[in-house]
């Protein structure tokens, strides 16, 4: 297992992240997509891998059976609202569980257990975006699309966010975004794009050709 080195950047201290793997992975046809294999090692192992080192705390949003996890280091945490409600759902879940037990933590940073490649820089410089923006909210983009499922949260959020999703019944991340103050942080996407993500069994091919080619993309 890749085990998740759990220090963090000075910088980031009040900084908590989520790995976000409470979907049901459909289109991958094989449970969890969180526990599909790439290189050896499943999409979650190595997503806590490369999200640990960028915070000084990490949670993971689960919504499965807990016991088909590898071993794990850090708290699994189901969605607080019914229903598969998608990724918003788990990031209000980890708001929530910062409010409860981590009440000076001051952001939550996302990240998507099914992208390999996310930066390694992807906390460090949405904060300083967030900062200087004095934004609610800052997501990452690339090639102009907008990634909410990376994104940093204010945990002053966790109210509006939870109105919103029950309340208002507000399910997509870019209607909740509208709403609040956010600044977009972009990425280039060549050679590749870092926000690449498997949905797929063709997507996973694809990511294990790339594994085979010697190109682990940093």
């Amino acid at each position: 297992m890749i085990r998740p080195a759990l220090h963090a950047m000075a910088a980031n201290a009040d900084i908590a992240g989520i790995v976000l793997a409470g979907g049901r992975g459909q289109r991958l046809g094989r449970g969890e997509k969180g526990l599909c294999r790439l290189g050896g090692h499943s999409l979650l192992e190595r997503a806590l891998a490369r999200a640990a080192p960028q915070t000084a705390s990490l949670l993971l949003s689960f919504n499965g059976d807990s016991r088909s996890l590898p071993a794990c280091v850090v708290p699994v945490i189901p969605d607080t609202v019914p229903g598969f409600a998608g990724p918003l759902a788990g990031v209000l879940a980890g708001l929530e569980y910062l409010r409860a037990h981590q009440p000076g933590t001051r952001w939550l940073a996302s990240f998507a257990c099914d992208c390999p490649w996310f930066p390694r820089d992807l906390v460090q410089r949405l904060w300083h975006h967030a900062q200087h923006e004095a934004s609610e909210v800052a997501v990452a983009r690339s090639t102009g699309r907008l990634h909410p499922v990376f994104a940093l949260w204010s945990c002053d959020l966790a109210t509006p966010l939870r109105d919103a999703l029950v309340r208002g019944d507000m399910r997509g991340a870019g209607e909740f975004l509208r709403t609040r103050r956010h600044i977009a942080v972009d990425w280039a996407a060549t050679p590749f794009d870092p926000f690449f993500n498997i949905n797929t069994p063709d997507d996973l091919a694809q990511a294990e050709a790339r594994l085979a080619s010697g190109d682990d993309c940093a």
